[in-house]
């Protein structure tokens, strides 16, 4: 099975050019691929996984992967799915977010020897002669057709329009790929379902100024099953920077996948035999609970590392419990089978002194502080309903007093509902 099959086995794929020339291509070792990636942070998010693991498995299949990261198209910003123009940031800013993205693309993808390239388009947008620029590439493009792009039109209609700058970002794309063309022999671009525009533009360019074929891939749009965009939480994204996210959060962010996601995020967003997944599809209750704990452990193992995906499990089994994971369920998976050990070292946590938890804390106040809770009227709330725990036991008195005595080792758990948790230490010094 080619690395084209297996995109579309895992669902990945949306649309894609010249259906016989690319298969023929994939087929072959050696090809290389691209995908743009928009500096517009300093670090990458669950949103951008999908492209990110279609590059993992190019590499994987024998294929050069290209991360082109937008340090010239940042500047202007991507028209595409987007109501407003963005706000133009700085070198310095680029400078700095393409740094941060060269970082956590490298736990996915192997750079070293070549195998992988990081490309800055600013290399060859930035030095850019403008009316030599239109006489070479600018006459290839029609402005009647490039109106028609579904970007363009949207934006067009918006009651911001479409500004002078933005309309410019389709010819410079296609000059991406035409660079990476000459520079590298790219003769594939994969990006979302919103880029298809601007892929085929690029891919009509390389035609007509080198006479050569070359090829388009889009993804799908991934959404939750509840409706809501893939990567969005109620607290913001979920970055892939442990300094935004903690790989205890981002752990508890596939623990907690929707039941109907399961096979389809194990799919996407592991590497684990897709004979493995179908497999799922007959299990239920506990089972399906084991496999969300395999998708999160191995999904935070891509992302932060092994280390920080076992401290992050057994965070999660100090506050939540944990059981043993039948050997029958993915077996390919690479998280321990045994029963976690409950210690929570990546668990949020606030410290408070010995001496104000001697005279004793009430409940509802330690909820407020350490953020369970934005008031202590929502904390009340939260004891009077009954979903308010200490070291798992449920509060019925909002006003209880908490004090040393209480602390077990030093430290005790606060969970607020099923998901909520946060440790307190006790600060002896």
């Amino acid at each position: 099975m080619n690395v084209l099959a297996i995109l579309k086995e895992r669902g990945f794929i949306n649309n894609q050019t010249h259906d016989e020339e690319l298969e023929a291509y994939l087929n072959r070792d050696g090809g290389s691929c691209y995908i743009g990636f928009d500096p517009t942070a300093d670090s990458l998010h669950v949103g951008h996984l999908i492209p990110i693991m279609s590059l993992a498995h190019m590499q994987r299949n024998g294929h050069r992967p290209i991360a082109l990261v937008g340090g010239g198209t940042g500047m202007i910003g991507d028209p595409s799915g987007k109501t407003e123009m963005r706000q133009m940031m700085t070198e310095e800013t680029i400078s700095k977010n393409l740094r941060g993205i060269r970082n956590q693309l490298a736990g996915f993808i192997d750079f070293n020897g070549g195998r992988a390239i990081l490309a800055n388009n600013a290399d060859w947008l930035a030095t850019l002669a403008y009316v030599p620029f239109l006489r070479d590439i600018g006459r290839h493009f029609s402005v009647n057709r490039m109106i028609k792009a579904e970007s363009y039109r949207q934006r067009i209609e918006s009651d911001g329009g479409l500004s002078f700058i933005e309309f410019n970002y389709m010819l410079l794309q296609a000059y991406d790929f035409l660079k990476l063309h000459d520079n590298y022999n790219c003769r594939l671009q994969m990006g979302g379902s919103d880029q298809w525009g601007n892929i085929v533009a690029g891919v009509d360019l390389v035609r007509k100024a080198r006479q050569e074929t070359v090829f388009g891939i889009t993804f799908n749009l991934i959404t939750k099953s509840d409706g809501t965009k893939m990567g969005k939480t109620a607290g913001g994204a979920v970055w892939l920077d442990p300094e935004k996210t903690s790989p205890y959060d981002y752990y508890q962010f596939w623990i907690n996948t929707d039941d109907r996601d399961v096979t389809k995020f194990l799919a996407l967003f592991t590497f684990l035999p897709m004979a493995e997944i179908k497999s799922l599809n007959r299990v239920a209750g506990a089972d399906l609970n084991h496999a969300k704990q395999i998708l999160a452990f191995e999904a935070t193992s891509l992302a932060h590392g092994r280390e920080a995906a076992l401290k992050a499990r057994s965070a999660s089994a100090a506050a939540f419990g944990s059981r043993e994971i039948p050997a029958a369920i993915l077996p390919s998976a690479a998280i321990p089978r045994d029963k976690a050990d409950a210690a929570p070292p990546t668990l949020p946590f606030t410290r408070i002194g010995k001496d104000e938890s001697d005279n004793g804390i009430p409940a509802y106040q330690l909820f407020q502080r350490t953020g369970l809770c934005r008031s202590a009227g929502e904390a009340r709330r939260l004891i009077a309903q009954g979903g308010a725990y200490i070291d798992g036991e449920s509060l019925t008195m909002f006003d209880r007093i908490v004090h040393t005595g209480h602390f077990k080792g030093g430290a005790l758990v606060l969970r607020a509902g099923k998901k909520r948790v946060h440790r307190i230490e006790l600060d002896t010094n």
